[in-house]
């Protein structure tokens, strides 16, 4: 979503940003083809996504109004949600809410599980009702 394309952030975290810690950092047991496969469809889908991260939030909220890392943050999630059945919806939204976790510490964490959790009821309520 920003002035770096999906090859660059990719290399980045997975060349750089796996030895720091902290903030900037990645988890040296991170998946990795996961973390690239995220970023890469989540970039090329972008539309498609905004589109069902739209329709999961609530009538006061639009798209333009969230901020710019929130959206970056939710549309990995509904790339997970949407594109990788592979990964459990719970598992999915509980990890894009330790990632804004590692951002805020104000309201936006229980915003993104709100909106990921709506999402994931849209597309794969099945596995929400077990």
């Amino acid at each position: 979503m920003g002035e770096h394309g999906p090859a660059e952030i990719i290399e980045q975290f997975l060349g750089v940003r796996t030895s720091e810690a902290g903030e900037g950092g990645m988890r040296r047991d991170a998946d990795r083809p996961l973390f690239k496969d995220v970023v890469e469809g989540a970039a090329a889908r972008k539309d498609e996504l905004e589109q069902a991260v739209s329709s999961a939030l609530t009538a006061d909220w639009t798209w333009a109004r969230i901020d710019r890392l929130v959206r970056a943050i939710l549309l990995a999630g509904a790339y997970e949600l949407v594109h990788r059945r592979d990964v459990p919806p719970r598992v999915a939204i509980n990890e894009y809410v330790e990632v804004a976790h590692a951002f805020y510490d104000q309201g936006e964490p229980n915003f993104v599980n709100s909106v990921l959790d709506r999402l994931a009821r849209q597309v794969r309520p099945a596995e929400l009702a077990k």
